[in-house]
């Protein structure tokens, strides 16, 4: 089966436009290539290519990594802080019931006849 590609939002176009431009823009300041980031990430240059073009089909662990490795902040935050919101997140996730019950009215019919 084909990989499907679905069309990003406007708003999530331009969120990965301006992450690939802080990339290259950071790439560029370590003098690196893109093969040279490239092999850091464990991708090859094309790959680069289109993370910094913003194209929507590379994986988002892939664009991260990337980000991470030339020192893009995400989120706007340190390593710390992003440790400390993913824990956070993790507590509250944790806090979510794995299955929803809905309780049956009178009414509801499941087709049984006990």
């Amino acid at each position: 089966m084909a990989k499907r590609e679905i069309a990003p939002t406007r708003g999530a176009a331009d969120a990965l436009s301006v992450l690939g431009a802080h990339i290259r823009l950071a790439r560029h300041d370590k003098n690196w290539s893109a093969a040279d980031l490239a092999a850091r990430v464990g991708v090859g240059p094309r790959t680069i290519t289109a993370i910094e073009r913003g194209a929507p089909g590379v994986a988002v662990g892939t664009v991260f990594s990337a980000a991470s490795v030339v020192g893009v902040p995400l989120f706007a935050a340190s390593n710390d802080e992003l440790a400390r919101l993913r824990r956070r997140g993790q507590e509250r996730v944790a806090l979510i019931p794995a299955r929803e019950y809905r309780p049956r009215s009178k009414g509801d019919d499941d087709g049984l006849d006990f």
